[in-house]
């Protein structure tokens, strides 16, 4: 299904004038397995990074890797103006816990956040380290394995398609 989403909308003129009219490799819209997986593996490496911009993380990557760019920039979304408390409280709980540091109880303000910040930043650095590193390995691999079962799930219909029309010809003849 997502494939053939991906195959449609790569196929769109629109999206090739657009891509001839500003100079835009096609590498970095290639809705393959191995871009797509890539990308997803770079937007969720920068999503859980607690930073300003991190669309403009995912751009500057660019030069160095060859990715789809789409998806990595709708995967850094994950952290958003609504998820970013939880997932910063829950990376900075992850970090003490790895370093065997108490945690301090956590106000969602920012004059706590201002005031603490010399006593959170290495634990919620090294829980962001562990959920960017782990979340960005294991969203890779999951793309992977869904399109891999993706395309063998195709292969199989289309295998047992032409069987049951090959049948139904030879029980007509």
């Amino acid at each position: 299904m997502i494939r053939k989403t991906f195959k449609t909308i790569s196929a769109s003129e629109k999206l090739r004038s657009f891509m001839q009219k500003y100079n835009i490799p096609a590498d970095y819209l290639f809705p393959n397995r191995r871009m797509v997986s890539k990308g997803v593996l770079i937007g969720l490496f920068i999503a859980f990074i607690p930073m300003p911009m991190q669309m403009l993380a995912v751009v500057s990557v660019i030069p160095f890797a060859r990715f789809n760019v789409p998806i990595a920039l709708s995967m850094c979304w994950l952290s958003n103006p609504f998820t970013m408390p939880p997932m910063y409280y829950m990376e900075y709980l992850t970090g003490s816990f790895l370093l065997g540091m108490q945690t301090s109880p956590v106000e969602m303000t920012l004059e706590w956040f201002s005031q603490n910040i010399g006593n959170i930043f290495i634990p919620l650095y090294v829980g962001t380290a562990f959920y960017s590193v782990f979340g960005s390995i294991l969203g890779y691999y999951l793309v992977n394995l869904v399109w891999r079962n993706s395309v063998r799930k195709d292969q199989e219909i289309r295998k047992n398609g032409n069987a049951k029309c090959s049948s139904k010809n030879t029980d007509d003849a």
